[in-house]
C-alpha cells in the first residue's frame, strides 16, 4: 500500500468517528453544549412546529413528528457541536402553495426530494457555492422571513371570537413578549454560558405558573393527540 493509499484510509476512518460519536471525549463543553441546544430545541421547536404545520395546511400532529425526526436526525449526524434543526417559516410558505395545489400527500415526496438534494449538495461540496449569493439576497430572504413570522404571530393577540384583545388581557401579553425580547437581547451582553432563547422560555414560564396567569396554550391553538 503507497502513502497516499494509507493517508487516504486514515482520513476516511477519522471521517467515520466523527459521525457515529455523539460527544467529544477531550472536552466538557462539548457535552454542555449539546445538552444545553437541546433544551432549547425541546422547549421552543414543539410549538413551532405545530404552528408551521397549521400555516402549510397540514395536521398539528405531523408537524410534531416531523420536528422529532428532524431534530433526532441533525443530532446524530451533525456536523458541529450544538448544531440544531427544525421547522422554518420559509419551508411552511412554500409548502402551503403546494398542499392547496397538489394535496397534502405531495409534501412527503416533496420533503424527501429535499432530502435527497441535500445529501446530494454535501457530497459534492456544493455548500462552497453560497459564497456566490450576495449579501443583499440573503439579507433580504432573512427580512422577508421574519416579517412572515411576525405576521403570523399577530393572531395570538386576538381572541377565540377573532376580535383584537383590549385591556388588560392585551397589556399582560404585550409585557410577557416584551420580557422575552428583552432577556434574549440582554442576557448575552452579561453571559453567554447559558442560552438566552432557553431562560427566556423558562422565566417566562414561571412567572406565568407563578402569578396564575390565564394564556394561550399549544393544546389550546390545535390538538395534538394521537
Amino acid at each position: 500500500m503507497n502513502k497516499y493509499a494509507r493517508l487516504y484510509r486514515q482520513k476516511s476512518k477519522k471521517e467515520y468517528k466523527k459521525v457515529i460519536n455523539l460527544f467529544s471525549k477531550s472536552s466538557e463543553e462539548s457535552a454542555k453544549t449539546e445538552i444545553l441546544s437541546g433544551l432549547t430545541v425541546a422547549l421552543a421547536l414543539v410549538p413551532e412546529a405545530i404552528a408551521f404545520a397549521m400555516i402549510a395546511g397540514l395536521s398539528p400532529l405531523t408537524g410534531l413528528y416531523a420536528a422529532i425526526v428532524v431534530g433526532l436526525v441533525t443530532s446524530i449526524l451533525g456536523g458541529r457541536p450544538g448544531m440544531i434543526s427544525g421547522a422554518t417559516g420559509a419551508i411552511a410558505v412554500v409548502i402551503v402553495a403546494l398542499a392547496i395545489s397538489h394535496g397534502p400527500e405531495y409534501v412527503f415526496a416533496t420533503v424527501v426530494l429535499a432530502g435527497i438534494l441535500q445529501v446530494l449538495a454535501g457530497v459534492f461540496r456544493a455548500g462552497k457555492l453560497m459564497r456566490l449569493v450576495p449579501h443583499p439576497v440573503i439579507f433580504g430572504f432573512v427580512n422577508g422571513l421574519a416579517i412572515i413570522i411576525f405576521l403570523s404571530q399577530l393572531e395570538q393577540f386576538k381572541d377565540p371570537s377573532g376580535s383584537w384583545l383590549t385591556g388588560e388581557p392585551l397589556f399582560i401579553l404585550l409585557g410577557l413578549v416584551l420580557l422575552t425580547m428583552l432577556i434574549i437581547w440582554g442576557l448575552p451582553k452579561i453571559t453567554k454560558a447559558i442560552p438566552s432563547s432557553l431562560i427566556a422560555i423558562l422565566s417566562v414560564f414561571g412567572i406565568v405558573i407563578a402569578f396564575g396567569i390565564d394564556t394561550r396554550s399549544v393544546g389550546d391553538i390545535a390538538s395534538i393527540e394521537g
